[in-house]
């Protein structure tokens, strides 16, 4: 094994890890791991950018608004781990970067299990999300429509959003997404299910730290791909550049700002689609968009 070192990684021994190290340097050290496996990184870039542009295909004249039919679940599940990829992946690399550059033996398959890892708890909770929408829409049924409940209840959303991110359990779980030279070591597994293991213990911290963002994309138009982006630019935000406590007020109050938006002039609101159908959706779009 290695020794992490502010400077990146020296093959002197074991793992070790200066107790005091903030999420500062931890970051730090990560992209010095980008810069050496600079190849992996333009892969796993490559990817999303694949991602992006498949589900920008796939979402092409469908509703962009909140509340548009998922779809079956089987075609929910598989945009969802493609959007999971595009939205995701560019804020992994480092991660995935320092994991490769930590492993005894350099197979390339690893990080990509490590990715895959990942996506698979992403894709769990893209199937919580499509059960717990589906169960709303039966409930509740026209009390959802945007111009009874939905408009309230879609800034509602982004008030619980913006709340949480100032929670303690909220900076807890940006702080191990943000201290992968931490997590790396305290969740190590050799071999291909250890990076399997790796990944899904990864994904799931972030899904701690995202879930609420993700929720707010479902209120803002979970298929539209500018609310994707910019809900995309606020996770990477949060979790790549140096001030955590800055990120974390910054997005709450972005997410405020936009509640009282969607409550006050919806129509206004940059991007946003105001729903005309009596669940959200437009008239035009069909179930054939979905196949």
């Amino acid at each position: 094994m290695r020794v992490l070192t502010d400077g990146g990684m020296t093959a002197t021994g074991p793992v070790t890890l200066v107790p005091s190290r903030s999420d500062r340097s931890e970051l730090a050290i990560a992209f010095t791991a980008t810069r050496a496996r600079l190849g992996l990184v333009v892969l796993l870039l490559a990817l999303a950018g694949l991602a992006w542009w498949s589900t920008a295909d796939r979402m092409a004249g469908m509703d962009a608004g909140p509340g548009t039919d998922l779809g079956a679940l089987a075609w929910f599940l598989g945009v969802w781990v493609v959007m999971m990829a595009a939205m995701m992946f560019p804020s992994l690399a480092p991660t995935v970067a320092l994991y490769t550059t930590m492993t005894r033996r350099h197979n390339p398959g690893r990080p990509l299990l490590f990715a895959a890892g990942y996506l698979l708890v992403w894709g769990a909770a893209g199937l919580l999300a499509y059960g717990l929408f589906e169960l709303g829409r039966s409930l509740f049924g026209g009390d959802l429509a945007w111009h009874t409940g939905g408009r309230w209840l879609a800034g509602g959303v982004l008030a619980v959003a913006a709340l949480y991110e100032l929670t303690p359990i909220k900076d807890v779980c940006l702080m191990k997404c943000r201290s992968p030279v931490g997590f790396l070591l305290g969740s190590w597994r050799e071999g291909p299910g250890g990076a399997v293991q790796m990944g899904c213990r990864e994904a799931a911290w972030c899904l701690g730290c995202c879930w609420a963002l993700m929720a707010a994309l479902f209120a803002l138009g979970v298929m539209s791909v500018v609310w994707m982006a910019f809900v995309a630019a606020l996770i990477a935000l949060e979790k790549l550049i140096p001030w955590r406590r800055v990120a974390r007020w910054g997005t709450a109050a972005i997410l405020v700002v936009l509640a009282i938006a969607l409550l006050a002039a919806p129509g206004a609101v940059p991007g946003f689609v105001v729903p005309s159908g009596s669940h959200g959706a437009m008239p035009g779009m069909s179930m054939n968009t979905m196949q």
